[in-house]
């Protein structure tokens, strides 16, 4: 069962992925929920440039990835459902919520940890909102959140069934909950119950920190709830909120070549633990640094 698993994840997970994609795509075109002003040319090419190439560097910094790990955990009793009589359905159910849980409590650390701030805001200095976005992280974040999901299934043992689950659902909820679509608020109001919503997580990719540091979950919606990240909506609404950050507002800064030095620029402003009184300050000189010269 195991050995299955792991021969077909590749096809099973690139499969659900384009399908998906293509699918966000048209709705996005069909249905919007804002108007985008940045040609979707510049965006698209360079936000799956990115996904090659964080693609290509994961592949070649490990050996085995995460469902690999739990079939060879399975094979040594690593972890711990390796080691507990439990069914097999509750092995797998816990699984996925307990590593979704890693995923929420991972993201909160991006934003808290300074230094690790640097790598996540290239994450939000998209300057629009849509399912590229979801796929948008730097190769340096993309390795140590690999790294770190390593050690949860190590530490966890869960089925390679669970793995794979895990991993499908947070590959397609990544890119419907930055879908730049349309659902109606008497839908959302419900789903938002099960599941991280587009309006739900556009909170979290406002330009204001306060609701920049709000909403991290990604496929699960109940850890902001129960652990007071929560936001219902932007302060500004929908239509009006400004997406991004404030360091990075040139359409140049979303090329490729940009992306992978912004943890090099400017100071490391709107991370959850900064101050407001330093973060307006800091937030003023990064703009003023990534303003480009008259000279230039």
């Amino acid at each position: 069962m195991s050995e299955t698993i792991l021969s077909a994840e590749p096809v099973i997970r690139l499969s659900v992925f384009l399908a998906l994609l293509v699918v966000m795509m048209i709705w996005e075109l069909t249905a919007p929920r804002r108007r985008q002003e940045i040609p979707r040319v510049i965006r698209w090419t360079n936000n799956l440039g990115l996904v090659v190439l964080d693609t290509v560097i994961l592949r070649l910094t490990f050996p085995v990835l995460a469902v690999g790990l739990a079939v060879i955990g399975a094979e040594r009793g690593w972890g711990l459902f390796n080691n507990l009589a439990v069914p097999e359905w509750v092995a797998i159910v816990v699984s996925v919520l307990l590593l979704d849980l890693a995923i929420y409590l991972q993201h909160v650390m991006f934003h808290a940890v300074p230094g690790l701030w640097r790598l996540h805001r290239m994450h939000h200095a998209d300057l629009e909102f849509d399912a590229t976005t979801g796929l948008r992280f730097h190769p340096v974040e993309i390795v140590m959140s690999m790294a770190i999901k390593l050690a949860m299934v190590a530490a966890l043992g869960p089925p390679a069934l669970a793995v794979l689950i895990f991993e499908v659902l947070l590959n397609g909820t990544a890119l419907f909950n930055h879908g730049n679509v349309n659902v109606p608020q008497s839908v959302d109001r419900w789903l938002r119950l099960i599941v991280v919503t587009p309006d739900m997580h556009r909170v979290h990719h406002s330009s204001d920190p306060r609701e920049t540091n709000s909403n991290y979950g990604f496929n699960l919606p109940w850890w902001d709830r129960l652990l007071g990240t929560y936001v219902a909506q932007p302060a500004r609404g929908h239509a009006a909120m400004q997406i991004g950050i404030e360091q990075f507002r040139t359409r140049r800064d979303l090329w490729l070549d940009r992306m992978l030095v912004q943890p090099l620029r400017g100071p490391a402003s709107g991370h959850a633990l900064a101050k407001p009184d330093a973060e307006a300050g800091d937030m003023k000189e990064g703009a003023a640094l990534s303003t480009p010269s008259p000279k230039c």
